[in-house]
């Protein structure tokens, strides 16, 4: 939504790290590409890639050393969408992924799992997957069971 890196101003851009783990995420060899918002000037570009590859410090540096292998980067439309407990994101020819909040005893809010070590937030919307299709950089996934969990979060990332 809002955003900035050094003195790039990043409002309104979105970017997307798509990954595949060979088995146990904790254990590594992650396979990763970026997607970067195609509206970015060169500049701000430069500046999704720093945040997202972890470069620019911040909770994307921790994630550094699980990875295996970059697979590259594409400038893409991304469109997220957020209305209720749904949430969605596709990137046409790569990504179609959706998920839906699990109701909690609040009716209208999903269960929260608090004070995680997630690097996107410490709170996460528990959530259900409805669609999971990715095909980009050489990894080819679909999920059509529905079994698989998801979560979602707002975040405000900053450098260390």
């Amino acid at each position: 939504q809002r955003g900035q890196y050094g003195s790039t101003r990043l409002d309104g851009l979105s970017f997307a790290v798509l990954l595949h783990t060979p088995g146990a995420m904790i254990q590594g060899n992650w396979t990763v590409g970026l997607v970067l918002d195609e509206r970015a000037s060169k500049e701000q570009r430069e500046a999704l890639t720093t945040i997202a590859s972890g470069q620019g410090g911040g909770p994307m540096a921790a994630l550094g050393p699980l990875i295996g292998t970059f697979a590259g980067a594409a400038a893409k439309p991304i469109k997220i969408e957020s209305s209720g407990m749904r949430r969605s994101v596709s990137i046409t020819g790569m990504l179609d992924l959706a998920v839906e909040g699990i109701p909690g005893a609040n009716q209208g809010e999903p269960i929260y799992l608090d004070n995680v070590g997630h690097p996107a937030a410490s709170r996460l919307a528990l959530a259900k997957a409805s669609r999971s299709h990715m095909h980009a950089f050489g990894i080819d996934w679909d999920e059509t069971s529905g079994r698989n969990n998801g979560h979602f979060a707002p975040f405000a990332w900053k450098s260390a």
